[in-house]
């Protein structure tokens, strides 16, 4: 696994050179505008919520004595809370959203990699490819608040809210990496195929996902370029992974 990890983690070595020498910067375009806009609207709502939840999350202390040293804790838990949810929307929401522009980036890079500008892969429109993206998407931004609320709940105990932090950052992370890899996938193989391939290669997805997520917390320049990095990486290893288990080229669509 850790292994894994770190293979994802290498793959952002040369990505910017390599989306330069293909020329792909013009297909990041609408994606970084997603990008930006998304997270202006989160930034500004966790911004106004947290206080918000932060008194409402202080109103279980009945005493006066202590009340606004609470009510400051309360208030920064609040915000981590909206942190860790907006963070879990912006990501699901601007991968499903373009979701047809990185899938032809993802393309390029194959046909670059492999040498082979036309393969026998599933052939899928524009709107195919955006009902993809959002069905997994849903499917992820579900089962990742699933995981995520028990987690947020454990940071109210000392010590424990520790690794909580950690292992929070590791589900946004494999989420991450998930819809990332599926750019790639969506070509090769169907729904359900896709989900077994990246349970199967979850380190590969973490690895790529922690710098995904790492990007977000450079203020301006992290949500201009998480997509083009990250897809780029992404891409280069699922491709690898797909030759190695010799499903790069097969003919029949795999349900």
């Amino acid at each position: 696994m850790i292994n894994s990890i770190l293979k994802g983690i290498k793959a952002y070595i040369g990505t910017f050179e390599l989306i330069s020498k293909l020329k792909l910067w013009k297909y990041f375009a609408i994606p970084i505008i997603i990008s930006v806009l998304t997270a202006v609207i989160i930034g500004l709502s966790a911004y106004g919520l947290s206080d918000n939840i932060g008194r409402f999350i202080a109103n279980i202390w009945p005493w006066e004595f202590g009340k606004e040293i609470f009510i400051s804790i309360s208030t920064f838990i609040g915000w981590i809370v909206i942190l860790a949810i907006g963070l879990i929307l912006y990501k699901h929401i601007i991968m499903a959203f373009s979701a047809p522009f990185m899938s032809t980036v993802s393309e390029k890079i194959e046909a670059h990699l492999t040498g082979v500008e036309r393969h026998s892969h599933r052939k899928t429109s524009f709107k195919e490819q955006l009902w993809r993206g959002i069905r997994i998407n849903v499917r992820n931004l579900g089962k990742e608040l699933l995981i995520t609320i028990p987690i947020l709940i454990l940071k109210f105990i000392p010590v424990v809210n520790i690794f909580s932090t950690f292992l929070l950052f590791l589900v946004q992370a494999y989420y991450a990496g998930f819809g990332n890899m599926d750019y790639t996938l969506e070509r090769h193989f169907k729904y359900r195929k896709s989900i077994q391939f990246v349970r199967k290669y979850r380190g590969i997805a973490i690895g790529n996902g922690i710098i995904f997520m790492l990007f977000l917390f450079i203020p301006v320049i992290g949500v201009i370029l998480v997509l083009p990095m990250s897809v780029t990486a992404s891409s280069i290893n699922t491709v690898e992974l797909l030759k190695q288990d010799n499903l790069l080229n097969q003919n029949k669509v795999v349900v």
